[in-house]
C-alpha cells in the first residue's frame, strides 16, 4: 500500500492563529506531521509527503502547488495507472491528513485493513481525515462536506465502500479546543510540543480547557 500525507508548510494552521504565533503555529504543524509518518511506519509502510513546497525531512517529497483536491488526485491517478500497467491490478493508496496528531499505528491499520475499493476516516464537521483507495475511477473531492460527496462518488463509480469509524482518526488538530484532545489523548511528541510552548489543562471553570500557563498566574 502506498500512503501519502498531503502537507503545507506556508502559514499552516491559520485558525489556530488566536493562541499560536505563526512561528509556533509552523513548529506545531511539522510536529503533528512527524507523528503521523511515525505512525504510519508502525504500521509497515513508508510514508511519502505530497508537499506544496520542497521539504527538508526524513521522508520521500512529492511536490504540486496545485490545491488539495487537485494535486491529491494526480496522485491518485498516477500511482494506478502505474501499477494497473506493472501488475493489472490497481494498488491501494491511503490518503492520510497531516494534522492527525492522535492516530497511531493500531487506529491507521483499522483503516488499512478492510478490503473493499474506498475505505473512509471522517472527521467531525462531515470531512474526511484519512481514506484508502483502490477503485481506479474514484477521485476525491475535498471541498465542503466531503465525506458525503466521497460516499456520492463511490456510489457514481460502483465502488463498495466502508467508513471507519475512529476518534483518534476523526479528530484532526485546527481550532484552539482541539488542543484538549492532544494533551489528554496524544501519544507522540505533540503534547510535548504544546507543553514547551507553555500550555497545561486547567478545569478550575468547571470544564476542560487548554491554557498558556502564565494565564493560571
Amino acid at each position: 500500500m502506498h500512503v501519502v500525507v498531503p502537507y503545507a508548510p506556508d502559514a499552516p494552521k491559520t485558525r489556530l492563529e488566536p493562541v499560536l504565533s505563526p512561528a509556533e503555529r509552523s513548529t506545531l504543524a511539522r510536529v503533528m506531521l512527524e507523528d503521523v509518518l511515525d505512525s504510519i511506519r508502525g504500521t509497515g509502510h513508508e510514508p511519502t509527503i505530497l508537499s506544496t513546497e520542497p521539504l527538508e525531512i526524513d521522508a520521500p517529497v512529492t511536490v504540486d502547488e496545485r490545491p488539495l483536491t487537485e494535486a491529491v488526485n494526480a496522485a491518485l491517478g498516477s500511482r494506478i495507472r502505474t501499477a494497473s500497467t506493472e501488475s493489472g491490478t490497481p494498488e491501494a493508496i491511503a490518503i492520510v491528513m497531516a494534522d492527525l496528531a492522535l492516530t497511531t499505528p493500531d487506529a491507521l491499520e483499522k483503516l488499512f485493513a478492510p478490503e473493499t475499493d474506498v475505505v473512509i476516516a471522517p472527521g467531525r464537521g462531515v470531512g474526511t481525515n484519512a481514506l484508502v483507495v483502490r477503485h481506479p475511477e474514484f477521485r476525491v473531492d475535498y471541498h465542503g462536506g466531503s465525506y458525503l460527496d466521497h460516499r456520492q462518488i463511490a456510489e457514481e463509480v460502483d465502488a463498495t465502500l466502508e467508513t471507519v469509524d475512529s476518534f483518534r482518526l476523526g479528530t484532526d488538530i485546527d481550532e484552539p479546543a482541539d488542543l484538549v484532545e492532544v494533551l489528554v489523548h496524544g501519544t507522540g511528541n505533540t503534547p510535548e510540543c504544546l507543553r514547551e510552548f507553555g500550555f497545561e489543562l486547567d478545569s478550575r471553570e468547571g470544564r476542560l480547557e487548554v491554557v498558556r500557563s502564565a494565564e493560571l498566574r
